[in-house]
């Protein structure tokens, strides 16, 4: 083999490579994009764990509108208007960590469910950076009502329990359709720490963070923050 044979079979070595670094992604998004996504890396990790594994998948048609606007409420007020990524949010939590304290994210429910379908926990730069990348694809992909969608089935609501659906029957031992606007309030009010969190017999904690989010929900609806997602109402 001449050096000029060995350099061009190296590189396409490398194309090859990079294809399938570059096409993998793009395929899994795709693949999820019509299918529901399987467990992911975090329920399969706690399912080791001995936490057990309920994984209910529901449409956006059997959850309730309540608990889509709790979501943005809580998690990400301007889901409907960004493109993956809220600027501002990301700022304000820059400057808050700054200061000291709790450490804030910023991170939208896109974000969040390009994590929580196709990476692992954690916060290391590598996983940020895929984090990012499938941000990108999601958003170029999917619409806005998918990414919610999978996002309220894929999300953890009790140790072992994960999605809209689970959370329903575990909690308070109805349908997810059948949500009322407080249930969802307390559902979106334990998500920043579930393992910690109760929704059916919330702590002070909880309730004023609930009654924050049922209030917030009400601004959710009237200004048309959830349109992408229900689309408009009246």
């Amino acid at each position: 083999m001449t050096a000029t044979t060995g350099r061009r079979r190296g590189r396409r070595i490398l194309l090859i490579v990079l294809a399938v670094l570059v096409l993998f992604p793009v395929a899994g998004v795709l693949v999820v994009a019509v299918v529901p996504p399987p467990p992911t890396i975090l329920m399969l990790r706690q399912l080791a764990r001995g936490e057990g594994l309920d994984y209910q998948w529901r449409g956006l048609n059997q959850i309730s509108p309540n608990l889509v606007d709790a979501a943005i409420a809580a998690e990400d007020a301007r889901f409907c208007s960004h493109h993956g990524f809220d600027m501002d949010a990301i700022q304000k939590a820059l400057d808050h960590n700054a200061e000291g304290g709790r450490i804030r994210g910023g991170s939208t429910i896109s974000q969040q469910t390009a994590k929580n379908v196709f990476l692992w926990p954690g916060r290391d730069w590598i996983r940020k950076g895929l984090e990012a990348g499938y941000t990108v694809l999601i958003e170029t992909i999917w619409s806005k009502r998918r990414i919610m969608e999978v996002y309220l089935n894929v999300v953890e609501w009790a140790p072992g329990v994960y999605g809209a659906q689970a959370a329903a029957r575990h909690w308070f031992d109805k349908d997810a359709r059948d949500l009322s606007s407080r249930e969802a309030a307390r559902l979106a009010a334990i998500l920043p720490a579930p393992r910690r969190y109760e929704a059916a017999a919330p702590g002070p904690y909880v309730r004023r963070r609930a009654s924050r989010i049922q209030a917030a929900m009400g601004t959710v609806r009237n200004q048309g923050l959830d349109v992408c997602v229900v689309g408009r109402r009246g």
